[in-house]
């Protein structure tokens, strides 16, 4: 069993283990108990009831927080000349093609987004054993396989807080939400927007409940068993 510090224990005693708490009250209490000497990210840890083995349930998907999430994003885009041009003046960190590709092949992985225009996958699709394992590979399903003449405004929406949400091989999705900084307002309309995409990501084939565990969490912090009926209600314009 991991030893937790004093600083833990004491803020963990003012969360009841047994309760489930409304999403408002759940939030206050993160804020609250969020008492590391920075920052702290709030966590969406949720307990799905698909099995991700079978490709007909998979939950895969991308939100725009309407608050942002907080942190900075490192984008980098693969693209062609024209895609470039656009991609730099629209503030994206590292643009570029095949020396791109070659740099990320030999080990560089200082980012936090990768976008690519179609003819670029040829390219791209070189890099699976490096961007795959960290959830990062362009696809069509995130959104992240774009367009030249679209690419300013997805690098937008990466900086003002688009984030992938997808189930992981234990039927899990963990997802930032913002900082512990943020107000409580705040952290309500982006847990909002991402319940709402989340529900409306839930595979049509599923037999059984769709959700069966939700907590909320910081990075330092002890979770907070979330109520499963009213979290799964909020939508984006909840708050």
């Amino acid at each position: 069993m991991p030893k937790h510090s004093k600083r833990f224990k004491a803020v963990a005693e003012k969360i009841d283990r047994n309760q489930y708490y409304e999403p408002a009250e759940a939030i206050r209490l993160i804020k609250e108990t969020a008492t590391a000497k920075f920052d702290e990210t709030v966590e969406l840890h949720m307990r799905m009831g698909v099995d991700p083995r079978y490709a007909d349930q998979q939950i895969r998907g991308v939100v725009t927080l309407p608050h942002g999430t907080g942190r900075e994003v490192r984008i980098v885009v693969f693209a062609g000349p024209d895609g470039q041009s656009l991609a730099k003046e629209a503030g994206a960190d590292f643009v570029g093609a095949e020396d791109l590709a070659e740099k990320v092949q030999g080990g560089w992985t200082d980012f936090d987004t990768v976008l690519a225009t179609p003819d670029m996958m040829r390219i791209v699709g070189r890099l699976g054993r490096v961007l795959g394992p960290r959830g990062l590979m362009p696809s069509p399903k995130t959104g992240t396989i774009v367009p030249a003449e679209d690419l300013p405004g997805v690098i937008n929406e990466a900086r003002l807080g688009r984030v992938e949400f997808r189930v992981d091989k234990t039927s899990n999705i963990h997802v930032p939400i913002g900082k512990a900084s943020f107000d409580e307002k705040s952290l309500m309309g982006n847990l909002g927007a991402l319940m709402e995409a989340i529900m409306a990501a839930k595979p049509s084939s599923l037999k059984g409940n769709y959700i069966h565990r939700v907590t909320l969490t910081s990075t330092m912090g002890p979770g907070v068993r979330t109520d499963l009926g009213a979290v799964s209600a909020l939508r984006s314009d909840s708050v």
